[in-house]
């Protein structure tokens, strides 16, 4: 059983940064793949990034490459994710999500078994 708890949202403005934090419960979580995921009003949750079990290996949406950074701290159960050059059409509810069953290339919302509750995201123009 794993838990996550996000942290790090709130409002900024387009141009501006932010970094979202995952805390993670289970002993476990090393061996997971893990991503972030966000939900826009009135849209379906879409795949943000994703970072393989290590660390080593990296995965982005088109919208967010070069502008967004994922990576995790095994020793200390987090992920993260860094948010540079953000736009009005980021704003959303950032979701972290585990996939148990996965140790890299999980990008699709079926893969991941655990999620947090999210975390709001507001970018102004």
């Amino acid at each position: 059983q794993v838990q996550l708890v996000e942290s790090g949202g709130g409002s900024v403005q387009a141009g501006g940064s932010l970094r979202l934090s995952c805390a993670a419960s289970g002993r476990t979580f090393s061996s997971y793949a893990m991503g972030w995921f966000r939900q826009a009003p009135g849209k379906d949750r879409e795949f943000v990034a994703a970072i393989s079990w290590s660390g080593g290996s990296t995965y982005y949406a088109d919208s967010v490459k070069g502008r967004f950074t994922i990576s995790r701290d095994n020793a200390k159960n987090m992920v993260y994710l860094q948010m540079n050059s953000l736009k009005p059409e980021d704003t959303a509810v950032y979701y972290c999500a585990a996939a148990s069953f996965y140790r890299s290339g999980a990008t699709m919302i079926g893969e991941y078994d655990y999620w947090g509750q999210g975390t709001q995201v507001t970018v102004s123009s």
